[in-house]
């Protein structure tokens, strides 16, 4: 099984995702990918196929707008940095890719739920925290710092898979984010794993200095993200 990219408009802007759908024809609940900060790659767009085997319309979010994706981290750093100084644009991307999922005809009348990787993870806070309609949110070693204009009222109900050795978002910037989320989201959970950094998804990451691949996290972390969108998007 795999999707194809898909163009749609959002935040101003022209951007190609990756649109992966399930066997058959009937409804289905929707789930969008947003990617790590390098924009939508092979991983995640493999994340979408997976997703779509599961019986998800998946679309894979282009954050950056015009598919840009890169291997190169000083490029893909330039690009986040614009993002992380715009957060109400970040917010609008990811609304702008909710509204194409949401319009897609095998959603129609169905739950969506968001998935995201690093700066991904990120997007998908800033789009709970945006106060969009959407019914569950999970981040994979997200970065969690809250935007200067603060949270509305979430309606999305979150899960948040942590590394607990991650570098760029050490005990302090958990406990902060637990404490927004008190404030802000009625349901929420993080789920934190032990003697693991940053980026434990990616099998090219390497470990040390807070970062690195676990596959006992990936799989720990698919498994409850499996979970928790079967319970919310499907209960």
């Amino acid at each position: 099984m795999s999707g194809t990219a898909f163009t749609y408009s959002a935040g101003g802007a022209d951007c190609i995702g990756y649109l992966a759908l399930p066997e058959g024809d009937g409804p289905c609940p929707g789930v969008l990918v947003s990617p790590a900060f390098r924009g939508l790659s092979d991983m995640e767009r493999g994340s979408c196929d997976r997703l779509a085997a599961m019986g998800y319309v998946a679309l894979g979010v282009d954050y950056y707008s015009g598919g840009r994706e890169t291997t190169e981290r000083a490029e893909a750093a330039g690009w986040m940095a614009e993002l992380q100084g715009n957060r109400p644009l970040l917010a609008a991307r990811m609304q702008g890719a909710l509204a194409a999922l949401t319009a897609q005809p095998r959603v129609a009348g169905q739950k969506i739920g968001a998935v995201g990787y690093c700066l991904g993870g990120k997007s998908v806070l800033d789009l709970a925290r945006s106060g969009a309609e959407f019914a569950a949110g999970v981040t994979f070693h997200g970065v969690y710092d809250a935007p200067p204009e603060g949270s509305q009222p979430m309606k999305a109900a979150l899960l948040i898979c942590d590394g607990w050795d991650d570098s760029l978002c050490p005990p302090g910037a958990k406990v902060a984010l637990a404490e927004e989320l008190t404030a802000h989201c009625p349901d929420w959970q993080m789920l934190a794993f032990g003697q693991t950094g940053h980026a434990f998804t990616n099998p090219a990451a390497a470990v040390g200095n807070g970062f690195g691949y676990s596959a006992a996290a990936e799989r720990r972390s698919w498994a409850a993200m499996s979970g928790f969108f079967e319970e919310m998007l499907r209960g």
